[in-house]
């Protein structure tokens, strides 16, 4: 009886101290509101719905349009020039880019689903245009935001209220294809109470409009009309991070908020459709996101980078599906309770084997 109280007193003076060191996190920091850049007032983009930021300029895509456009535009609102694609799109909603500079027009949109395919159009800053047809698994779905691996694997995010697909090609893209996705992840939103968009808050706080991933590819960001969700992605993972806990963004009173970008210093970009609506940031946003876990040794299979510098899909994402979990880590007080049932039971088993009896437990 002693070594066994003695066993368990050792045990829990093992746990205890890191259970109590892990009771205290710092807080995490808040997000700075919103502040407003300049106003998009160019007609061109009265139906903004997707950006793209570098150090020097913004691009974006309107949404609709006859042909794949790319429009550059100066930070204090000014276009500056258009790149255009000869490929005529159906709905483009959101814009990604591939590691070789390539714009990568997310052709998703399909409000009454209407279409059997979605497309990724792939514009080069010298205007060539190259189409490539994508099929869901499960379906027809409206598409409004993507996300770009580190490998320029295409992630399209569906606008389904609360509970958003993922999907991810298969295989290297093929154009025309069509080239099949398989669903790798699924988004679960509840609503706030963040003022602005077009539709009630308990649908639009809960629609995703947006997607982006930070340049260097260790935050993942998908928006609503109403608010931005920031996930850590230390090894690149996009799949990995998005099975995270996120980081609530809010970004009220936005006519129709459905752009979301990364500025090179961390900033968060935000912007609507509807003309004379502001460009906002909210400063130091990557700051928000604490890291997951250290940095993996190597990528993970999802991310690695192809030979090709042609838009190229995750490979088998198996192992990163969300919707594929293994059993949790068992906590540490769940280790410790567990080993003392073990160090009592056995010691029920000596006492009763002394008197020659069975214990049944």
């Amino acid at each position: 009886m002693r070594r066994a109280v003695l066993a368990v007193s050792l045990l829990f003076g093992l746990v205890i101290p890191a259970q109590a060191a892990a009771a205290q996190p710092a807080d995490p920091p808040k997000p700075e509101a919103p502040v407003n850049k300049c106003a998009m007032k160019d007609p061109r983009l009265a139906e903004l719905s997707g950006v793209l930021a570098d150090k020097d300029r913004w691009y974006m895509v309107n949404d609709g349009g006859e042909k794949a456009t790319v429009l550059v535009v100066r930070k204090d609102c000014t276009v500056e020039r258009q790149i255009v694609g000869q490929t005529d799109p159906f709905d483009v909603e959101d814009l990604g880019r591939a590691p070789d500079g390539t714009f990568l027009l997310a052709d998703g949109g399909d409000n009454n689903l209407e279409r059997d395919t979605a497309a990724l159009i792939a514009l080069t800053p010298a205007g060539k245009s190259t189409l490539y047809r994508l099929t869901y698994p499960d379906g027809k779905h409206d598409a409004e935001a993507l996300l770009v691996g580190a490998n320029g694997a295409p992630y399209f995010v569906t606008k389904d209220v609360g509970n958003a697909g993922v999907y991810s090609p298969v295989r290297q893209l093929q154009s025309p294809g069509p080239t099949p996705m398989k669903k790798v992840a699924t988004i679960k939103l509840e609503a706030t109470d963040t003022p602005g968009g077009p539709v009630p808050g308990p649908v639009g706080s809960r629609t995703i409009t947006g997607g982006a991933v930070s340049s260097d590819g260790t935050v993942v960001a998908v928006r609503t009309y109403t608010d931005a969700y920031l996930y850590a992605a230390p090894d690149k993972d996009i799949v990995k991070a998005l099975n995270s806990e996120p980081v609530r963004v809010p970004l009220p009173n936005e006519a129709q908020g459905e752009a979301i970008a990364f500025e090179p210093d961390g900033s968060l970009v935000s912007a609507s459709e509807r003309s004379g609506e502001p460009i906002r940031f909210v400063n130091e946003a990557l700051e928000l996101v604490a890291p997951a876990a250290a940095p993996a040794e190597e990528e993970s299979e999802a991310e690695k980078t192809p030979e090709s510098v042609a838009p190229a899909p995750a490979g088998d994402l198996a192992s990163n599906n969300v919707e594929k979990q293994g059993l949790p880590i068992v906590p540490a007080a769940g280790v410790a309770i567990l080993l003392m049932m073990g160090v009592l039971a056995s010691l029920r088993w000596r006492t009763a084997r002394s008197r020659r009896r069975f214990y049944r437990g």
